[in-house]
C-alpha cells in the first residue's frame, strides 16, 4: 500500500471505515483489561476515530500514530479543538489536552516515540494492511511495546477473493500467529456482521466475521 493510496482516500472522502461512534467492542471490553486510568494508548493508524476521545475520556493519555495529515486535522476541527503544533523526527505533532496525534509513518515510529505506552487499541491498522505489511506492522510493534502492555485488537474476515481490500481479511489463525509471536492472545468475541454491512452485501461477500482479541505482553 502506498501512502497516496490514503491521501485519495481521505481526499476525496471516502472514508466509509470511519465509525460515527465509539466502537461498541471497546467499551464493552476496556474496563476488563484493568488499564490504569494514568496509562498512556497507542492507537495505530487511528484516522479521526472517535474512538480517541473516547479513550481520553477515561482519563488516558492518547497516542494515535496517522498517515494522512487530512485526518488528523479533521479531527481537530471537528471536535473544536485548538492542537499545538510541533515536529517530532519525522513526524507533525498535533496536541491538545489528553490528546495527540502523530502524522506520518508508523514504521519511522521509534521505541523512544512510544515511551510510556503501557496499552494497545488496534481497530483499523491490522486490517488496512496487506499481507506482507501486516508481517512488518506485528513485528514493528511487539518491538515499540514494553513489557506490560495489555490492549485490544479487532479484525475482519471474509473470503478475500471475493472482495479487495482494505480492509483486508485476516483470518484467526493469521491473527494468532502474528500476535502471539511475542504477545499471549485471547479471543474474545467472533461475530458475523454481513447483515450490518452493506458494502459487502453488495459486493457479493457470503460471510463477515469481526473478531476481537486481547492481547498483553509476555
Amino acid at each position: 500500500m502506498q501512502p497516496e493510496f490514503w491521501y485519495k482516500k481521505w481526499d476525496s472522502n471516502q472514508i466509509g471505515f470511519h465509525q460515527p461512534e465509539a466502537n461498541p467492542y471497546l467499551q464493552r471490553y476496556w474496563a476488563d483489561l484493568a488499564i490504569a486510568p494514568s496509562a498512556r494508548v497507542l492507537v495505530p493508524l487511528c484516522g479521526k476515530s472517535l474512538d480517541l476521545l473516547w479513550l481520553a475520556g477515561q482519563g488516558h493519555q492518547v497516542l494515535g500514530v496517522e498517515l494522512a495529515e487530512r485526518a488528523v486535522e479533521d479531527f481537530f476541527v471537528e471536535h473544536k479543538l485548538e492542537p499545538q503544533i510541533s515536529e517530532q523526527g519525522a513526524f507533525k505533532v498535533y496536541r491538545s489536552d489528553a490528546v495527540e496525534l502523530w502524522c506520518g509513518d508508523f514504521f519511522a515510529l521509534k521505541a523512544e516515540d512510544v515511551a510510556g505506552c503501557t496499552a494497545l487499541y488496534d481497530r483499523a491498522a491490522l486490517i488496512a494492511l496487506p499481507e506482507a505489511m501486516r508481517e512488518r506492522y506485528a513485528t514493528h510493534l511487539q518491538q515499540l511495546l514494553a513489557q506490560g502492555m495489555k490492549g485490544l485488537v479487532i479484525t475482519l474476515d471474509y473470503d478475500q477473493t471475493q472482495i479487495p481490500g482494505p480492509p483486508f481479511a485476516v483470518s484467526d489463525g493469521e491473527a494468532q500467529r502474528l500476535l502471539g509471536q511475542g504477545w499471549q492472545v485471547e479471543r474474545l468475541e467472533e461475530r458475523d456482521i454481513l447483515a450490518e454491512s452493506p458494502k459487502f452485501l453488495q459486493g457479493g461477500a457470503e460471510w463477515l466475521v469481526e473478531r476481537v482479541y486481547r492481547v498483553s505482553s509476555r
